[in-house]
């Protein structure tokens, strides 16, 4: 039996959760999420807390029955506070701005990279060096941070690119002179 399947999500108040078929959906102050069901997986609602449990004893529903838990408290967790990753830039000139839907970042090409935002994640700037971005899907929102720091990864000699606020970049010695 999974460990993690066999945990009960809770539901806390003001967070709706039904289950329609193979659809799950969620509703909290936050706004709506909805995803699809394996049809392996079977998830009751009761109690303030959401059980996921499997249909037979297989080796794919045993991999989705943790998975579909995992995801459930994700969409409980999104609703509820929603999820944000932070960015910084580092290097001279190195910038980015906000022009409606699209990030543009000048980070030493030889043109400024733009990045339109798709629907679900929220991008802001407070400042040139930072980027925010926050949403309700833990997985558009980690896919945008990652988009936006692959376009300039931060490098090890100089430390120069984008990265995540709090990463640790293992710097590196230049080439000796002899």
């Amino acid at each position: 039996m999974s460990r993690i399947g066999r945990q009960p999500v809770k539901v806390p108040s003001g967070v709706e959760v039904n289950v329609d078929g193979s659809v799950l959906r969620v509703k909290g102050p936050k706004g709506e999420l909805s995803l699809e069901l394996s049809d392996r997986v079977a998830v009751k609602v009761a109690d303030g807390e959401a059980v996921v449990t499997r249909r037979d004893d297989d080796k794919r529903s045993r991999a989705m029955h943790g998975t579909a838990r995992s995801l459930i408290a994700g969409m409980i967790e999104g609703v509820t506070n929603g999820y944000q990753r932070e960015l910084v830039i580092a290097g001279v000139g190195y910038r980015a701005q906000l022009k409606g839907n699209t990030l543009v970042l000048s980070v030493g090409l030889s043109h400024d990279v733009e990045y339109t935002i798709p629907e679900g994640a929220t991008v802001e700037v407070p400042s040139q060096t930072e980027v925010k971005v926050t949403g309700l899907d833990k997985q558009i929102v980690g896919q945008v941070a990652a988009r936006i720091r692959g376009f300039a990864p931060a490098e090890p000699y100089k430390g120069k690119g984008i990265c995540y606020k709090g990463e640790r970049i293992r710097r590196k010695e230049g080439k000796a002179v002899a």
